[in-house]
């Protein structure tokens, strides 16, 4: 099987459809407008109170309390200047590329919406495309309040922004499918013994298993075992630990290899 096959992906009906080099498919629900301006705002009010902060504790720092109430009301020296606003300014433009290269996509208001930035693979983002989607932010702010980005999600297929168009990122539903869910779907392919609805079955349990509760995991987990014929964990047990023990099976058939056979 050649798995150097890029991975191929349609837009359809608010999902990015995925497809591994298996020939598995996955989906990914792309966040609207609304989950966008969601996670924009949050990050609008976080940057601003940051570069705020910073402004008051520098010009404590600089001056005395009593010459702050008419510290803008005169001319500042460059020095001043320069350390007061450069600093405001760089947590004010920086903060959006920065974290979302720092957090793999997301920023906190992005990771409160509940949303994430992904490839047309749907593969975590690199440097590069991120910091491209933020030098295009200066397009899709025009002429301003970020008119220019908002017709273009309206009007595009993966609901995005110039920014992302040019970077080939897309926002997805961080509650979905994880980043790296694919890459696993491809590994899992090439060294395990299940069939392809079970291995796809194994990995939606597993990405999705601190969202469920403990009793339907355990539920799920069994049939699971029960279904390709696996031995179930002992169950005269606390709940706590069939849930360790069954996540530990889940996760050792999930990274297991196939063992291969001696001539």
């Amino acid at each position: 099987m050649n798995t150097d096959k890029p991975e191929q992906y349609t837009a359809a009906f608010g999902h990015l459809s995925l497809q591994s080099a298996e020939a598995l498919d996955y989906q990914l629900e792309i966040a609207g407008m609304g989950a966008r301006a969601h996670a924009f705002v949050i990050d609008w009010h976080i940057r601003l109170l940051l570069a705020l902060a910073w402004l008051i504790i520098a010009a404590l720092s600089l001056y005395p309390l009593a010459e702050l109430h008419t510290l803008f009301k005169h001319k500042l020296s460059s020095v001043a200047a320069l350390v007061l606003l450069a600093p405001a300014a760089v947590i004010y433009f920086f903060y959006h590329p920065v974290l979302e290269v720092a957090m793999a996509g997301r920023t906190p208001g992005k990771r409160m919406a509940g949303v994430r930035l992904v490839s047309l693979q749907g593969r975590t983002p690199g440097i590069g495309p991120l910091l491209l989607r933020n030098v295009f932010r200066l397009i899709d702010s025009l002429p301003g309040f970020y008119v220019v980005g908002l017709v273009t999600v309206a009007l595009t297929s993966k609901q995005v922004r110039i920014g992302d168009l040019a970077a080939g990122l897309v926002l997805v539903y961080d509650s979905t499918v994880d980043a790296k869910t694919v890459e696993k779907i491809g590994a899992l392919a090439r060294h395990s013994r299940l069939d392809d609805d079970d291995q796809a079955l194994l990995l939606d349990i597993l990405a999705r298993w601190k969202e469920l509760a403990i009793d339907t995991r355990i539920h799920l987990a069994q049939q699971f075992l029960v279904r390709i014929g696996q031995t179930v964990p002992n169950l005269n047990i606390s709940k706590a630990k069939q849930d360790r023990a069954l996540k530990q099976t889940l996760d050792s058939l999930a990274s297991a290899r196939q063992t291969e056979v001696q001539p």
